[in-house]
């Protein structure tokens, strides 16, 4: 049978059902209803039933849904229910800032190698973790089955190392360089642009501070017919 293919819209929104469903976990809360978590986490009830149907539906009528079973299964379905070994291709201050950030290992994403043009940040250690030369990558990827390359080189030379790490066998890359990486199918690619998030959040503080200047001209304008 054909396996149908799942919304990326649905895929986005798993990670953050996680997230709440683990908080719920460890406050010992043992079930949930669609509403509560729709009280929670503002996205519509009928939204989070339809989303955790498309995977086969986890919940009983009349129970909802129990907490740890379902965070448990979107686990799975996220792929976490097994290690992922990664490294690191640009050792500056945000490949350093991934490394030393310790909850990606309680999620089964382990750092293994780094790696660097500059000959100069070559040989230091950043969390026990030595910074080699790009020459040692393939050799590296290749011995230590790794799956996944964290991308955070300047953008004009992400293409050129990206198509190397396809070559050597990586199989997803977590892209920050400000480039939307072009690669065969086969390659995942998650392109992720920080300034993006940072100008979506601007144009909606502009967009607040246009909405607050109408309602106070209208306020102005009512007080001054009265």
């Amino acid at each position: 049978m054909e396996e149908k293919e799942i919304s990326q819209a649905v895929v986005g929104r798993l990670p953050r059902y996680l997230r709440y469903l683990g908080e719920l976990r460890d406050e010992g809360i043992e079930r949930v209803s669609s509403q509560e978590l729709s009280d929670i986490m503002h996205v519509t009830a009928s939204q989070i039933r339809q989303d955790l149907n498309t995977f086969g539906g986890f919940g009983q009528q009349g129970y909802g849904y129990n907490v740890g079973y379902l965070y448990d299964e979107i686990g799975k379905i996220l792929g976490l229910n097994r290690e992922h070994r990664l490294i690191i291709v640009g050792a500056g201050n945000l490949g350093q800032a991934l490394v030393n950030y310790t909850d990606f290992e309680r999620r089964g994403f382990l750092f293994l190698g780094i790696f660097d043009h500059d000959q100069k940040v070559c040989g230091k250690k950043i969390r026990g973790i030595t910074v080699r030369p790009m020459e040692e990558m393939a050799d590296f990827i290749r011995e230590n089955q790794i799956d996944i390359a964290v991308l955070t080189v300047p953008k004009n030379s992400a293409a050129e190392v990206a198509e190397l790490l396809a070559a050597d066998g990586i199989r997803g890359i977590w892209n920050f360089a400000h480039v939307d990486l072009q690669l065969p199918r086969h390659i995942q690619v998650e392109n992720v642009h920080l300034s993006d998030s940072l100008m979506k959040l601007s144009y909606n503080l502009a967009s607040n501070g246009r909405d607050d200047l109408q309602w106070a001209e209208s306020g102005q304008e009512s007080r001054s017919l009265n």
